[in-house]
């Protein structure tokens, strides 16, 4: 069956970001649409699967396990399964991204920041 859906549904609370889970569809892939502000971004955690991001607009720092790198509009960026990763946005307006998991759910866990040494 095929369905469209509004991410207006996928948000929840207050937040700009909407969160997709497939598996509820028939997907095999889940995503967060991110809308941060400045400063904002997840702290450090794993996937057991690769996460890809593609940036929409605004800029991002990444740490993937030790590297650090920073991408714009139009970037994609991947991070493989069981490093432990996360994002910030370190330009002076909002970033939109794309977080794609190539999972049915979102199976995340939070680690300590010194996991990333």
């Amino acid at each position: 069956m095929t369905t469209a859906i509004d991410s207006d549904i996928l948000r929840s609370g207050t937040s700009r970001t909407a969160k997709f889970e497939g598996g509820g569809y028939g997907s095999q892939v889940s995503f967060f649409l991110v809308d941060n502000e400045p400063g904002q971004g997840p702290g450090l955690h794993v996937h057991p699967y690769s996460e890809t991001w593609v940036i929409r607009s605004g800029e991002a720092e990444f740490t993937v396990g030790r590297e650090k790198l920073r991408a714009g509009a139009g970037a994609i960026v991947v991070g493989p399964a069981g490093i432990p990763h996360k994002f910030v946005n370190i330009g002076s307006g909002r970033l939109e991204l794309i977080c794609i998991h190539a999972n049915h759910a979102i199976v995340q866990d939070w680690v300590g920041e010194g996991a990333a040494a």
